[in-house]
């Protein structure tokens, strides 16, 4: 597959406990040391995909990610087929460069640039 699911993520207003019921539920091993105590998720290997779990202010709906080797390339597809951008390509440094797209039916999706 050319552009895998490459990450999802899964957030609510009270980031630690959606971490500690995820982590219960599926024995998932979650780390938060980072400085947004964001929570990386190692679901394992064996075929799986790792994931985030955090915090926000607005409960949101999970996020899936897919791998594309050029972000801006890919949302100009979107709007092409009827989609629209959600966010434009952004770069955590020394983490990830992302973006965020919504469907001609309003779900969102994120794109993940590929190394």
């Amino acid at each position: 597959m050319p552009q895998p699911v490459c990450w999802w993520e899964i957030a609510g207003k009270d980031g630690p406990a959606l971490q500690n019921f995820y982590a219960e539920l599926f024995d998932w091993k979650v780390n938060t040391d980072n400085p947004m105590s964001y929570g990386m998720v190692n679901t394992g290997g064996n075929g799986s995909i790792d994931g985030g779990i955090y915090a926000s202010d607005e409960p949101k709906q999970p996020l899936i990610y897919v791998a594309v080797p050029d972000l801006q390339a890919s949302l100009d597809k979107v709007e092409q087929l009827g989609g629209k951008m959600v966010m434009p390509p952004t770069e955590i440094p020394n983490s990830v460069t992302f973006a965020l797209f919504s469907d001609p039916a309003g779900s969102v999706f994120g794109l993940i640039k590929q190394d």
